[in-house]
């Protein structure tokens, strides 16, 4: 059984609050002038604000304190293999294979989740909102007191090996191999291991992750609704100041500091039309 609760579905319409904190979520109005516990409501488009509602994506948080409170961003000097310039090679036709890439050893450098990105390839531009890219994760240590989001686009992180305690501004989950998770563009988020962890990501620069469309294999074919779950709401109400968190701004990190832990400032209660899953067993062509 799993340590944490999930409500079953995907792009479905889910509103959840932290048991600690009863009716924190605001009955009948988005953003009132004064939100139960005196929470900040904070919107998070995830489209056009004029798209249609079949299109329309959005998640409406409520916070202790607001996401804009944090120092001034600063280049990131870690990550260094993280990158989003396809020019730096040129075109290569050729048929091309890589070993896997290596673990950092347990007893070793301590490397995190995002210092442990490396980019295999890509196409497009995130400026332009188009485009993709494929990154690897290698790690050996839990990001502790840290956050990074990433504002290019939707991460698709496929674990190939040990298992990833995730940590967002929704709740918690873990996603194991064998298991995939999406993290939507924007989403503050951690990553802890208890052992060297390695897996593949996905980045998508346009749209969002939807499931194939059925046609002629019928209604009961590939992934459904409910193989997908989303975590329930959850913030970490420990205080810890000045806490680090780093952006990924078109191809380029950058690193700064919260006013306070950003988990705390999280959603105590949130409504969302959003894609933030993780699916409980993995399909083939699950997601396009």
């Amino acid at each position: 059984m799993s340590q944490y609760k999930y409500q079953s579905g995907f792009g479905s319409h889910f509103s959840s609050e932290d048991e600690r904190y009863p009716n924190s979520l605001p009955v009948g109005q988005n953003s009132p002038q004064v939100c139960p516990y005196k929470l900040y409501a904070e919107q998070l488009s995830g489209s056009a604000f004029t798209a249609p509602r079949t299109e329309n994506v959005r998640t409406w948080l409520y916070r202790k304190l607001p996401s804009a409170v944090h120092f001034p961003f600063q280049p990131f000097k870690g990550a260094k293999f993280f990158r989003q310039n396809w020019d730096e090679q040129p075109p290569n036709p050729n048929q091309l294979r890589w070993k896997p890439f290596d673990l950092p050893p347990k007893d070793g450098k301590p490397v995190d989740f995002v210092d442990g990105l490396h980019t295999v390839c890509g196409a497009g531009d995130p400026r332009s909102r188009h485009g993709l890219a494929i990154h690897i994760y290698s790690c050996n240590i839990s990001m502790d007191n840290s956050a990074f989001y990433n504002s290019d686009g939707d991460f698709l992180i496929v674990p190939q090996q040990g298992v990833l305690d995730i940590t967002t501004e929704f709740g918690r989950m873990s996603v194991a191999p064998n298991e995939i998770c999406v993290i939507p563009q924007g989403i503050r988020f951690a990553v802890k291991v208890d052992s060297p962890s390695r897996g593949y990501i996905l980045e998508v620069y346009d749209g969002h992750f939807v499931l194939p469309d059925l046609g002629p294999i019928g209604a009961n074919g590939l992934a459904n609704p409910r193989d997908f779950e989303t975590p329930v709401a959850w913030f970490d109400d420990q205080d810890v100041k000045d806490f680090p968190g780093d952006i990924k701004i078109p191809g380029k990190p950058l690193c700064g500091q919260a006013k306070s832990q950003c988990f705390r400032c999280g959603g105590l209660a949130w409504q969302l039309c959003a894609l933030q899953v993780r699916s409980i067993q993995v399909y083939g062509d699950q997601l396009g």
